[in-house]
Order: structure tokens, then sequence, then C-alpha cells
């Protein structure tokens, strides 16, 4: 049997009620692997108009990485990078980004951050967009990082024939990324319980 904390605002949440919530937080927390896999998937049958679906893109490009040997962080970014086309169409990127956040160096977090804009070189001009927008980018420390990721794995991924690996190949190397993140404010969930 499940015990709740019994408090109706959080300000009146006593020591005694986070001893409750603590380390049922702890377990939530732990299967966030498995939520993030399961939400990747909502990308699967979405072709847009795009010669394979998101889903196997984002397959494609962290299959690419995985043969390009890589490290275990660079291809969880590699297969996350374009999760957040299911909820933030517009800003997908970003949202990618605030997944990976806690997990991911600072290298890795700016490359999915701001891969939208240094992909967009290769199609802006074709949807009325400026493709030097990049440009802007230039400058910054990780922007090197982000046009080889580009150029190596995420542009070539739309391809139909390629060979793309299961997401079985992938799902232990989420589980060891997400089991413990390098910065959050809430890391203290999942210590000591």
């Amino acid at each position: 049997m499940m015990t709740l904390a019994t408090f109706k605002r959080m300000q009146d949440s006593t020591q005694e009620d986070w001893g409750i919530i603590k380390p049922q937080a702890a377990e939530y927390f732990s299967k966030l692997p498995g939520r993030v896999i399961a939400h990747l998937s909502l990308l699967q049958g979405e072709f847009s108009g795009f010669p394979i679906d998101r889903y196997q893109h984002c397959l494609q490009t962290a299959t690419l990485a995985l043969k390009d040997g890589r490290d275990d962080e660079y291809v969880v970014c590699a297969l996350l990078h374009d999760i957040g086309d299911t909820l933030g169409s517009y800003n997908h990127p970003e949202i990618a980004a605030a997944i990976l956040k806690p997990f991911v160096s600072e290298a890795n977090l700016w490359m999915i951050e701001h891969h939208g804009i240094v992909q967009g070189h290769n199609f802006f001009h074709h949807i009325g967009m400026d493709r030097n927008m990049r440009e802007q980018l230039k400058e910054h420390p990780h922007y090197q990082r982000t046009l080889e990721f580009v150029d190596l794995y995420d542009d070539p991924a739309f391809d139909a024939s390629s060979q793309t690996w299961s997401i079985d190949v992938f799902e232990p190397i989420v589980r060891r990324v997400m089991n413990t993140p390098k910065r959050s404010i809430y890391k203290t969930i999942t210590e000591a319980v």
C-alpha cells in the first residue's frame, strides 16, 4: 500500500511528508529513460513529407554517431536531437536540449540547442528563410562541434536505404546517460535514498 503525504499546500509540508515523498519520487525519476524512449517512439509514422519518418531519422542519426565511435553522451544527443518535434514543432531543438540538460556537457547541450539553425543552411532558402542565419553563431566555441554534428550525422540521416539500428541498441546507452544527472536543482531527490 502506498503511503501519501496529507498536506494541501506545499508550504504546509513537513520533513515527515518529504520522508514519504522522496523515495517515491526517486523511483519515479529512475524511470525517466523509459519514458523518454516511449516519447521518442511517438515520432513513428510521422513523415511530414520526408523520405523516412522522424523516428527512423533519429535512430539513423544515432546509428551514424555510434558507428563513428562517439561516446555514449553524444550518441544519446544524436538519438534525441529531434524528440521535441512532437510537442515543440516550432522550437524542437530547445525542447530536446531541455530534456538533455541535466545529463550532458555544455558542449553537447549547445550543439543540440542550436542544431536547427546550423542545419537550416541546407534548406532555409527553400522555405523563404535566410540560409545564412547560422553565421550569427560562428564565433561561439561550440559552433564547429554543431556544424560537424549536422554534416556527419543529422544531414545524412534521411536515407531510406541506409542501415539503421533498432532502439534496442540504444536503450542501454540512454539508461546509462540518464541514470544520474550531472546538474539539476532536484539532484538530491535521488541521492541517499
